[in-house]
């Protein structure tokens, strides 16, 4: 008998929602209690049975509400088409214009409902991120930071509505920080830095320590790492012991890699320790930027620590783990983790193994558009290159070299 092939992502939610007796209106209500975020329609659920869009930002609170394995649903969409970039993006950010509150004239008052859109869209971007690399997603980010910005220059507003747009803005710009240094966009460090000051005039403390530490690991990845570092230290002390566990962890893993690749590896060791307090510590009151959060992101980062150490007996497991069970669907971020697992094996010795992972790191890479794959792709060819007499190493060596010119 022949293999059975695999149900398709619009054939098995149809099945998944008609087996519970639902309508699409009723399932876009369970998602939105289930996520706490009134953002998905009946048009939505609609959308997805007919394969025009994969809600890949979704199929969390859709294995939770079916009660299937995440990895199941994971499966049906990756032998789907995927949407464009533009799609997806739109698929995620609530409906309307950032700019619609000054439609009218300048100077037009706004109250919390715009800052809340606002933040909506924030949170749109971020879940993009999760499934679209830098250079998809700068241009309609710095869109809405700039809406963002003008709405809360050009319009009239109560002092604590005012915050609410600071914070917003913040948060804006730490996703376009974060997406223009994933796109090597010159504008990465302005866009933290004008996040920062927001963050700092709207008194949000842990907002302020997430835009610090963005900004320190952006400038540790690039060269300046005495700067980065001295960043990335200071914004866990600037988010201070009281905030959310989730947030503390984070702080403390970002210290650990500046400390790093500063060269204090006791230093560092200690931050990986910290940040696993924090993290068993969280009460559940984190902000939303901090969702990505949990366990196997904190391991990812021991083994990223581990291998720069060269410490590849405690790097190999740990990221073999959690990959086995990452999402197929983020491709960026299994290409970054699958190049230090690449390295990993070449500290350990295992040739073979480093340019079998590094193969596929390569094929990863090449279907998105950001400069911290491609980086990590040079970090994982010249690691390689010592073991060049190894056959499976040389092959994969000369599949990234130009062939002959054509002309």
């Amino acid at each position: 008998m022949g293999a059975m092939t695999p149900e398709n992502f619009p054939a098995l939610l149809r099945r998944l929602r008609t087996g519970r007796g639902w309508s699409q209106a009723r399932l876009a209500e369970v998602l939105c209690s289930a996520s706490g975020r009134p953002t998905v329609t009946r048009h939505d659920v609609s959308r997805w049975e007919r394969g025009k869009r994969v809600p890949r930002a979704w199929l969390p609170y859709l294995a939770e509400v079916f009660g299937v394995p995440r990895e199941r649903l994971e499966l049906a969409t990756v032998t789907e088409t995927g949407p464009e970039p533009s799609e997806t993006l739109a698929s995620l950010l609530p409906p309307g214009d950032a700019l619609a509150p000054l439609s009218v004239r300048n100077g037009r008052k706004v109250g919390q409902s715009t800052a809340v859109d606002l933040a909506a869209r924030a949170h749109g971007l971020r879940l993009a991120d999760d499934v679209l690399a830098g250079g998809d997603l700068v241009g309609p980010v710095f869109r809405e930071l700039d809406a963002a910005v003008r709405v809360l220059r050009e319009s009239t507003h109560t002092d604590e509505v005012r915050r609410e747009l600071l914070r917003a803005v913040a948060e804006l710009a730490q996703i376009a920080g974060w997406t223009a240094s994933d796109a090597a966009d010159p504008r990465t460090e302005a866009t933290y830095r004008l996040g920062l000051d927001a963050a700092r005039e709207a008194g949000d403390g842990t907002l302020a320590a997430q835009l610090a530490g963005s900004l320190g690991y952006h400038l540790v990845n690039n060269g300046r790492v005495p700067e980065g570092a001295a960043l990335s230290v200071a914004a866990v002390a600037e988010a201070g012991p009281d905030a959310p566990g989730k947030t503390r962890a984070l702080f403390h893993d970002r210290a650990a890699w500046a400390l790093t690749q500063a060269g204090d590896a006791q230093a560092a060791m200690r931050s990986l320790g910290e940040a696993h307090e924090a993290l068993e510590e969280d009460a559940g009151d984190s902000p939303d930027w901090a969702y990505w959060v949990n366990a196997a992101e904190l391991e990812v980062m021991d083994a990223r620590v581990y291998t720069e150490l060269r410490r590849p007996l405690r790097a190999v497991p740990l990221l073999t783990r959690v990959l086995r069970d990452y999402p197929v669907t983020s491709t960026r971020e299994r290409a970054l983790y699958e190049s230090w697992l690449a390295v990993a094996y070449a500290d350990a010795n295992e040739p073979e193994e480093a340019a079998r992972v590094a193969g596929h790191v390569i094929a990863l890479s090449g279907d998105v558009a950001s400069a911290r794959t491609s980086g990590r792709v040079r970090v994982v060819l010249s690691r390689l290159a010592e073991y060049r007499a190894v056959p499976e190493v040389r092959d994969v060596l000369e599949s990234v070299q130009p062939g002959p010119s054509s002309c």
